[in-house]
Protein backbone atom coordinates (compact mmCIF):
# COMPACT_ATOMS: atom_id res chain seq x y z
CA UNK A 1 0.00 0.00 0.00
CA UNK A 2 1.40 3.42 -0.97
CA UNK A 3 0.80 6.75 0.81
CA UNK A 4 -1.96 7.73 -1.62
CA UNK A 5 -3.66 4.36 -1.06
CA UNK A 6 -3.59 4.87 2.73
CA UNK A 7 -6.50 6.44 4.57
CA UNK A 8 -5.69 9.58 6.59
CA UNK A 9 -8.74 9.18 8.87
CA UNK A 10 -6.61 7.94 11.78
CA UNK A 11 -3.49 9.99 11.00
CA UNK A 12 -1.63 10.78 14.23
CA UNK A 13 -0.37 14.11 12.86
CA UNK A 14 -3.97 15.13 12.22
CA UNK A 15 -5.02 13.95 15.68
CA UNK A 16 -2.15 15.89 17.27
CA UNK A 17 -3.11 19.04 15.39
CA UNK A 18 -6.71 18.57 16.55
CA UNK A 19 -5.36 18.85 20.12
CA UNK A 20 -2.64 21.49 19.81
CA UNK A 21 -2.66 22.82 16.27
CA UNK A 22 -4.43 26.07 17.07
CA UNK A 23 -1.98 28.96 17.50
CA UNK A 24 -3.05 29.96 21.01
CA UNK A 25 -2.86 26.38 22.28
CA UNK A 26 0.77 26.08 21.21
CA UNK A 27 1.56 29.46 22.73
CA UNK A 28 -0.06 28.47 26.04
CA UNK A 29 2.15 25.37 26.01
CA UNK A 30 5.19 27.56 25.24
CA UNK A 31 4.35 29.71 28.26
CA UNK A 32 3.91 26.66 30.51
CA UNK A 33 7.23 25.24 29.32
CA UNK A 34 8.83 28.53 30.34
CA UNK A 35 7.40 28.40 33.85
CA UNK A 36 4.14 30.34 33.57
CA UNK A 37 1.55 28.75 35.87
CA UNK A 38 -1.20 31.24 36.72
CA UNK A 39 -4.10 32.43 34.60
CA UNK A 40 -3.35 36.14 35.09
CA UNK A 41 0.31 35.61 34.16
CA UNK A 42 -0.66 33.75 30.96
CA UNK A 43 -3.12 36.50 30.06
CA UNK A 44 -0.76 39.37 30.83
CA UNK A 45 2.25 37.87 29.05
CA UNK A 46 0.36 36.68 25.97
CA UNK A 47 -2.08 39.57 25.62
CA UNK A 48 -4.91 37.09 25.18
CA UNK A 49 -8.53 37.69 26.09
CA UNK A 50 -9.85 35.94 29.21
CA UNK A 51 -12.42 33.99 27.20
CA UNK A 52 -9.95 32.62 24.66
CA UNK A 53 -7.37 31.79 27.32
CA UNK A 54 -9.95 30.03 29.52
CA UNK A 55 -11.10 28.00 26.50
CA UNK A 56 -7.56 26.95 25.55
CA UNK A 57 -6.62 26.05 29.13
CA UNK A 58 -9.82 24.00 29.50
CA UNK A 59 -9.06 22.11 26.27
CA UNK A 60 -5.43 21.46 27.22
CA UNK A 61 -6.52 20.15 30.64
CA UNK A 62 -9.19 17.95 29.03
CA UNK A 63 -6.56 16.58 26.60
CA UNK A 64 -4.30 15.67 29.54
CA UNK A 65 -1.53 18.11 28.57
CA UNK A 66 -2.00 20.33 31.64
CA UNK A 67 -3.11 19.57 35.18
CA UNK A 68 -4.66 22.04 37.58
CA UNK A 69 -3.17 22.46 41.03
CA UNK A 70 -5.12 24.47 43.63
CA UNK A 71 -3.47 27.35 45.48
CA UNK A 72 -4.76 30.06 47.74
CA UNK A 73 -3.23 33.40 48.55
CA UNK A 74 -4.16 34.90 51.95
CA UNK A 75 -7.51 36.67 51.78
CA UNK A 76 -8.39 35.27 48.36
CA UNK A 77 -10.47 32.38 47.08
CA UNK A 78 -8.87 29.13 45.98
CA UNK A 79 -7.58 29.32 42.42
CA UNK A 80 -5.69 26.92 40.16
CA UNK A 81 -2.25 26.87 38.64
CA UNK A 82 -1.64 25.03 35.39
CA UNK A 83 1.20 22.53 35.24
CA UNK A 84 2.42 20.49 32.33
CA UNK A 85 1.82 16.77 32.61
CA UNK A 86 4.24 14.17 31.29
CA UNK A 87 2.13 14.15 28.12
CA UNK A 88 2.53 17.93 27.87
CA UNK A 89 6.28 17.82 28.48
CA UNK A 90 6.59 15.16 25.77
CA UNK A 91 5.84 17.99 23.31
CA UNK A 92 9.02 19.82 24.37
CA UNK A 93 11.14 18.41 21.50
CA UNK A 94 8.48 19.51 19.01
CA UNK A 95 8.46 23.00 20.55
CA UNK A 96 12.27 23.15 20.34
CA UNK A 97 12.06 22.04 16.69
CA UNK A 98 9.55 24.82 15.92
CA UNK A 99 11.77 27.34 17.70
CA UNK A 100 14.85 26.09 15.86
CA UNK A 101 13.09 26.48 12.50
CA UNK A 102 11.81 29.92 13.49
CA UNK A 103 15.27 31.01 14.64
CA UNK A 104 16.64 30.06 11.22
CA UNK A 105 13.91 31.55 9.05
CA UNK A 106 11.91 34.18 10.97
CA UNK A 107 14.19 35.72 13.61
CA UNK A 108 15.06 39.42 13.69
CA UNK A 109 18.37 40.33 11.98
CA UNK A 110 19.98 40.54 15.44
CA UNK A 111 19.01 36.93 16.13
CA UNK A 112 16.38 35.08 18.13
CA UNK A 113 14.82 36.68 21.21
CA UNK A 114 15.27 33.57 23.37
CA UNK A 115 18.00 30.97 23.68
CA UNK A 116 17.58 27.47 25.07
CA UNK A 117 20.87 26.26 26.50
CA UNK A 118 22.17 23.08 28.11
CA UNK A 119 22.20 23.83 31.83
CA UNK A 120 25.54 22.05 32.43
CA UNK A 121 27.72 23.41 29.62
CA UNK A 122 25.80 26.39 28.23
CA UNK A 123 25.73 25.11 24.64
CA UNK A 124 22.60 25.69 22.53
CA UNK A 125 19.98 22.94 22.49
CA UNK A 126 18.68 21.63 19.16
CA UNK A 127 16.49 18.82 17.88
CA UNK A 128 17.71 16.20 15.46
CA UNK A 129 16.16 13.12 13.89
CA UNK A 130 18.01 9.92 14.70
CA UNK A 131 17.59 6.22 14.05
CA UNK A 132 16.57 4.24 17.16
CA UNK A 133 19.67 2.08 16.56
CA UNK A 134 21.81 5.15 17.24
CA UNK A 135 22.50 6.43 13.73
CA UNK A 136 22.00 10.12 13.12
CA UNK A 137 21.38 12.87 12.58
CA UNK A 138 19.39 11.79 9.54
CA UNK A 139 18.28 13.75 6.50
CA UNK A 140 14.82 13.28 4.93
CA UNK A 141 16.39 11.25 2.09
CA UNK A 142 17.74 8.76 4.63
CA UNK A 143 14.25 7.91 5.91
CA UNK A 144 11.38 6.05 4.30
CA UNK A 145 7.68 6.15 5.15
CA UNK A 146 5.58 3.01 5.03
CA UNK A 147 2.16 1.97 6.31
CA UNK A 148 2.10 1.10 10.00
CA UNK A 149 0.14 -1.40 12.06
CA UNK A 150 -3.10 0.62 12.04
CA UNK A 151 -2.94 1.69 8.38
CA UNK A 152 -6.21 1.36 6.51
CA UNK A 153 -6.87 1.46 2.79
CA UNK A 154 -8.27 4.74 1.50
CA UNK A 155 -11.99 4.47 0.81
Amino acid sequence: MTWLETSTENCTVQRTLDLIGEKWSLLVLREAMNGVRRFDDFRRHMGLSEAVLADRLRKLVAAGLLDTVPYREPGSRTRHEYRLTRKGWDLWPAMIALKQWGDRYTADPDGPPLEVLHRECGAPVETVVVCTDGDGPLTPRQAVTRPGASARAAG
